[in-house]
């Protein structure tokens, strides 16, 4: 820590195509200061030489805006139900979800920037990869702030969460998840299922129909292409040293090519993809397709467990690798609830929002929390967790996984899908 929080810019934008103009544009409005004000939820101040004590005594009886994806019913029920329960009952502090994709509300953030909008209308983000990048560029985010939090200090690894698809976190994110990228399978229906990209192309030649992905740029559609350009253009050690354009367009042919075959011999013929992960869920639940995926590794487990999945649905994940990754919460720079804020990010890391996260029953999310930090019977705890027998084991999962590359790689990605698959 430096004393002081602040906001900080980076250069130039990312995402879309506005974000572009926008950024520049807003390079040159001034930066938000954080300053005591008002009664309620209104605790926006410099926090940074306070004690922690000081920041729950003043979130205490204020309402936390949590904007997060809405998209997993699972993580929707802890949210709404462990963790409000457990912030109002410890803290006094009443959480709020707002369902919403991150570009979403990274555009509307980006719009109170541009209107000088200096109290805004959300308190903490669940943000990732190309969002976080945008925003950190265009001084949409308030910090750092992660040494300001007791549970981050006491229980999380730095080194564990020091960037975010390739870009530097700096503190301006606290990590409250880590995920591998799997795919589900009903056995029954696909006995013979493939293992690898490229027995996944001749399987779905043989079985019309019974496969599809979400139409990118759902996180979980971007993430499938993502891991199919590691399988055919040689892996994903080549993009880990920056965006580079040149390589990317010599690579990236092969992948147009790969999706483009596959795509006569989809779900509806390849004439629509599934709108997002729950759609794609929903086709898998009814029987229309064989396969679904997730960045939840227990996902088909706690689905067997509560009657949605028959037993005869298995996780697996690819030979060429399982993409895996950090997921994080974020303060925009105009949360008018910092102190709430701030107080949600720490229990989010606290060593039972953790387990109960882990949880099978809950949302079988895997924890950041370093094994050496934590007393040794909360270590007894985690290591006693029932994931199901259809979770592929924790030794397959680190055999396996491979790290995000840059996020600029996504976004050519997505804007190379539009027009080489989607619009061809």
């Amino acid at each position: 820590m430096n004393g002081t929080i602040h906001t900080g810019a980076r250069g130039a934008s990312g995402t879309a195509v506005a974000v572009l103009w926008l950024a520049a544009f807003l390079a040159c409005l001034p930066v938000a200061r954080l300053v005591a004000g008002g009664s309620g939820e209104t605790t926006r101040r410099d926090w940074s030489s306070a004690d922690f004590g000081e920041i729950a005594a003043a979130a205490r009886g204020t309402a936390v805006r949590f904007y997060m994806w809405g998209g997993s019913d699972s993580v929707n029920a802890w949210v709404d139900g462990y963790v409000a329960t457990e912030m109002a009952d410890r803290f006094g502090v009443e959480v709020v979800r707002v369902p919403m994709d991150a570009s979403v509300f990274v555009n509307r953030l980006l719009t109170e920037k541009q209107a000088g909008q200096s109290r805004g209308t959300i308190d903490l983000v669940w943000i990732n990869g190309e969002n976080f990048r945008t925003a950190r560029q265009a001084d949409l985010l308030y910090g750092p702030f992660t040494q300001l939090l007791p549970n981050y200090r006491r229980y999380v690894d730095p080194a564990t969460a020091e960037t975010d698809a390739g870009f530097p976190v700096e503190g301006y994110e606290a990590p409250w998840g880590r995920a591998q990228f799997n795919f589900d399978v009903d056995t029954a229906r696909a006995p013979d299922y493939p293992t690898s990209f490229a027995a996944l192309r001749e399987w779905v030649r043989d079985h019309p129909g019974r496969f599809t992905y979400p139409q990118p740029p759902d996180f979980t559609g971007s993430a499938f292409i993502r891991q199919a350009f590691y399988a055919v253009t040689g892996g994903h050690e080549q993009y880990l040293g920056g965006f580079d354009a040149d390589l990317f367009a010599r690579r990236a042919p092969a992948l147009w090519e790969y999706l483009n075959a596959i795509e006569p011999y989809l779900w509806q013929g390849g004439e629509s993809y599934p709108r997002d992960l729950a759609a794609l869920d929903a086709l898998f639940e009814r029987g229309a397709v064989d396969f679904t995926m997730s960045f939840t590794q227990t996902s088909a487990a706690s689905r067997i467990a509560n009657g949605r999945y028959p037993p005869s649905v298995e996780s697996f994940v690819m030979a060429e690798g399982s993409l895996f990754n950090t997921h994080f919460v974020a303060i925009p720079f105009n949360a008018p609830n910092t102190a709430g804020a701030l107080v949600l990010a720490d229990f989010l890391l606290s060593p039972e929002a953790q387990l109960s996260k882990n949880r099978l029953e809950n949302w079988g999310d895997f924890t950041v929390l370093a094994m050496d930090r934590l007393p040794q019977d909360v270590r007894e705890r985690f290591a006693a967790l029932d994931l199901g027998d259809a979770t592929v084991s924790l030794s397959e999962l680190a055999r396996t996984a491979v790290p995000e590359i840059p996020s600029e790689y996504w976004e050519a990605l997505e804007r190379g899908w539009d027009e080489q698959v989607r619009l061809r």
